[in-house]
């Protein structure tokens, strides 16, 4: 199961590098979800997983009983969703701004007007 999900990670990572290098502003933004996507399925790789053993402390005892889930990766997963929706809804607007003072989403043409 390590290896389709390293398998996954490294398509995911190729298609967004892809996507971020062409000159439209709406692929860039494509490239980005995706690159996001795939660095948080990375670290809940990273993390482990078991199944059926939450990282619970039941009552009377001081530390869950191994094995478990390591929650941190998973919280980390949880942060950096909302951070990169937050990433992602800056970027839409921005890119619809610059659609309408520009006319156009290719970023060479975007460029052209700085002069």
């Amino acid at each position: 199961m390590v290896l389709l999900y390293a398998i996954l990670i490294g398509v995911m990572f190729g298609a967004a590098v892809y996507l971020l290098l062409r000159r439209s502003i709406v692929k860039l933004v494509f490239g980005l979800v995706l690159l996001s996507q795939a660095t948080n399925l990375f670290i809940f790789t990273i993390g482990g997983y078991e199944k059926n053993n939450p990282p619970l402390v039941e009552k009377g005892q001081l530390v869950p009983t191994a094995p478990y889930v390591d929650p941190l990766p998973q919280a980390l997963i949880l942060t950096a969703i909302v951070i990169s929706f937050g990433v992602l809804a800056f970027t839409m607007v921005l890119m619809h701004r610059a659609h309408e003072s520009i006319g156009t989403d290719d970023l060479h043409q975007m460029r052209d007007t700085d002069k």
